[in-house]
C-alpha cells in the first residue's frame, strides 16, 4: 500500500490516466463515483461551516474543537461496528508504523481547525478562504520540492502568479497572510498523510480523534471550571450545537479521508474550489467582511493562477484520450 500511495501526483495533471482509463468492471466504475461523490459533499460541508461556527463566536475555539473530538468518537466508533472494521482500528492503532502517521495527521488536524475556528470568529473567514484557494497549488510545490515531480512551463506560469498574489498580500496585509499561508500547509500535509497512510478512511480518522480525546477531555473539564463560561452548560442552545458539532466534524472528515484514497490529486484539486469558494462569498456578502485592494488583487491572481492550471490540466486529460 505505501507503495501505491507514497508519491504525491501533481492536481489537475496527474492522475489523469486514471480518470481516462475505462474502468474494469462495474464495481470500479461505482468505486469511483463514490470518490467523487463523497469529495463533493466534504467541500460542500467545509464551505458552509463559518456558518455554523458562528453560532458559537461565544464559545473558545479550543472548546469548540475539544468537543468536536468528544462527540466525534462515539460515532466513529458506531459507523466502525457496524461497517465490521473494529478489528482493523485495534490491529492499526497497536501498529507502530500506522500509528506514527496517525499522531503526525491528528497533530495537523487539529492545529488545522484550532486556526479555522479562531479565524471564523475573528472576522478572518476571507483569510481563511484564501488558504484553502491556495492549496492544490501548495499540493503541487509538494511534489515537486520534495518528490521530484516535474512541472511543465504552463505550470510554472501558474505558480509563479500565484506567488505574485501572495505577494501582494504578504507586502500589504502581512498580518492575515500567516493565517491563509498555515491552513494551506497544515491541510495539504494532511491530506498527503493520508493518502499515503496504510489504514482506511473510517478507522483512520477514528484513531486520529482517539489520539486527540484526552487532550479534549482536559480541556473541557478545564473550560467548564471557569466562572461564567459561556461554553457548554451555559443553556440548551449552545450545548446542542456543540453537540453536533461532533457530527460536522466526522462526516466532511469521513468523506474526504474517502475520497483522498478513491480519488487521484487531479480530480481533488478540481473539486476544493467549492469549499472556498463557498467561504469568499459568505465572507463577502453575509459577514460583510471588507475586501481590500490588495486582498482582492490577491485573490485574483490566485484564480487566475488556477483557471492557467485547470485549462493546461484538461488540455492534456483530451490529449492523453485522444492518443488512448
Amino acid at each position: 500500500m505505501f507503495g501505491r500511495h507514497s508519491r504525491l501526483r501533481n492536481p489537475l495533471v496527474a492522475g489523469r490516466r486514471d480518470i481516462l482509463s475505462p474502468p474494469k468492471s462495474a464495481a470500479s466504475d461505482k468505486l469511483d463515483r463514490a470518490g467523487l461523490t463523497a469529495a463533493v459533499g466534504a467541500y460542500f460541508i467545509w464551505g458552509f461551516l463559518p456558518v455554523f461556527f458562528k453560532q458559537l463566536s461565544a464559545v473558545p475555539a479550543i472548546e469548540i474543537i475539544a468537543h468536536r473530538v468528544i462527540w466525534a468518537v462515539p460515532l466513529l466508533i458506531a459507523i466502525m461496528a457496524l461497517r465490521r472494521q473494529l478489528a482493523e482500528y485495534w490491529n492499526a492503532i497497536s501498529t507502530w508504523g500506522t500509528l506514527r502517521w496517525m499522531l503526525v495527521s491528528a497533530a495537523l488536524m487539529s492545529s488545522n481547525w484550532l486556526l479555522y475556528v479562531w479565524a471564523v470568529n475573528s472576522g478572518q473567514i476571507l483569510a481563511a478562504s484564501l488558504g484553502y484557494f491556495l492549496n492544490p497549488l501548495l499540493n503541487i510545490l509538494l511534489g515537486t520540492l520534495f518528490l521530484g515531480e516535474k512541472l511543465n512551463r504552463t505550470q510554472w506560469v501558474a505558480v509563479g502568479i500565484a506567488a505574485a498574489g501572495v505577494a501582494v498580500l504578504a507586502a500589504a496585509a502581512v498580518g492575515t497572510l500567516w493565517i491563509s499561508l498555515s491552513l494551506a500547509f497544515s491541510f495539504a500535509i494532511y491530506g498527503l498523510i493520508r493518502k499515503m497512510a496504510p489504514v482506511g478512511s473510517v478507522p483512520g480518522l477514528a484513531i486520529e480523534t482517539s489520539i486527540l480525546l484526552p487532550f479534549s477531555i482536559a480541556a473541557v473539564l478545564y473550560f467548564a471550571g471557569q466562572p461564567a463560561h459561556p461554553g457548554w452548560g451555559s443553556d440548551t442552545r449552545t450545548s446542542l450545537l456543540l453537540l453536533v458539532g461532533g457530527v460536522v466534524t466526522a462526516v466532511p472528515l469521513l468523506l474526504f479521508a474517502t475520497a483522498a484514497r478513491k480519488l487521484p490529486y487531479s480530480v481533488m484539486g478540481f473539486i476544493q474550489y467549492i469549499g472556498p469558494t463557498i467561504q469568499f462569498l459568505l465572507g463577502v456578502f453575509l459577514y460583510g467582511e471588507a475586501l481590500s485592494g490588495p486582498r482582492l488583487i490577491c485573490f485574483l491572481l490566485i484564480w487566475a493562477a488556477l483557471a492557467i492550471f485547470s485549462w493546461d490540466g484538461l488540455r492534456r486529460m483530451r490529449a492523453n484520450a485522444a492518443t488512448a
